[in-house]
């Protein structure tokens, strides 16, 4: 097949990315998807498996540190969490741009599918500060929005693309039973759009100020919990376990079956007896003493805790 142009497509993994690949793919645009992968998203394996299977170019690219810059101080705020959908969108943008050149610079998105960063007015905010303005082309909404400097100069045909706006998707749905397409959740797995992620993050970004990889790991795992300036994380089963062991300097656990806790920040006679209590109240075993330290070489005995009283304290 003899290709008209490139198009450099930011891919999530989910249908309406994988559509408007689609949809230039039947243009005789040759596309290359470009995933972004973080601490907060990565859809890097189903995206190989979905690039072989379509037949397209795919390059992975990890956002460094600068993003978590981004998500910390959002110049345009978040959304229902702690999703900065437009600085998210934004700082994706930037990245594609350098990686395109002057080929074709393509996205899923949807006129007011997303509220809080899907308007014409959120498209205009991303275009003009990546310097992209009328060069950003959205194929599933095209005929809604203004011509692409692309459609202007024929490079793809605009009359070829859709005019789909608003949360209902069932036209997407209908094309991917035509396209016999598997994708994921509209989402995308971003745990920023997690409540309970979110209360964890917000807790680290105010009590922490350099947040290591390490931190952004923990927030995965295990039941959080804070006294003061320090934090205690409780175990939820055996692979969360043995991820807090690995992860951690000062431990806390009992004599038969029950979680690993540990203790970050502090460590005075409060927070100690707190992550016993914890760790006494999530154990099987409930008439022991708990072992603590970096070696579980000391012991302390402490009375279970009501469910009221360790809820004071969870993030």
């Amino acid at each position: 097949m003899t290709h008209k142009k490139t198009a450099y497509v930011l891919y999530s993994g989910g249908l309406d990315s994988m559509l408007s690949i689609k949809l230039l793919q039947e243009q005789k645009i040759r596309v290359i998807a470009v995933h972004f992968t973080s601490t907060f998203f990565n859809n890097k394996d189903f995206c190989k498996e979905v690039a072989k299977e379509i037949g397209f170019k795919l390059i992975i690219k990890k956002l460094s540190k600068e993003y978590i810059r981004v998500v910390k101080n959002p110049k345009y705020g978040y959304g229902s969490a702690m999703n900065p959908c437009i600085d998210c969108h934004l700082h994706m943008i930037k990245k594609l741009k350098k990686i395109a050149g002057n080929n074709i610079i393509a996205t899923g998105e949807v006129l007011n599918q997303r509220p809080f960063s899907q308007k014409l007015s959120d498209f205009k905010i991303i275009e003009r500060e990546a310097k992209l303005e009328n060069k950003i082309l959205r194929p599933l909404s095209a005929k809604l929005l203004p011509e692409t400097i692309y459609e202007k100069e024929g490079i793809v045909n605009r009359n070829k693309f859709l005019a789909i706006k608003g949360k209902i998707r069932k036209t997407q749905l209908e094309l991917a039973r035509k396209y016999k397409l598997k994708f994921l959740t509209p989402s995308g797995g971003c745990l920023l759009t997690d409540k309970e992620f979110a209360r964890k993050l917000k807790d680290l970004f105010e009590y922490k100020k350099r947040v290591s990889k390490i931190d952004l790991e923990l927030l995965k795992i295990g039941r959080h919990f804070r006294i003061n300036k320090t934090k205690i994380i409780v175990g939820r089963n055996k692979k969360e376990n043995l991820k807090l062991k690995k992860s951690g300097k000062f431990f806390f656990e009992v004599d038969g079956i029950g979680p690993t806790t540990i203790l970050l920040g502090e460590k005075n006679k409060k927070s100690i007896e707190l992550a016993a209590k914890l760790t006494l109240f999530y154990s099987d075993e409930k008439n022991v003493s708990v072992k603590y330290g970096k070696k579980l070489e000391r012991r302390i005995k402490v009375d279970i805790p009501k469910k009221e009283e360790i809820e004071k304290y969870r993030i």
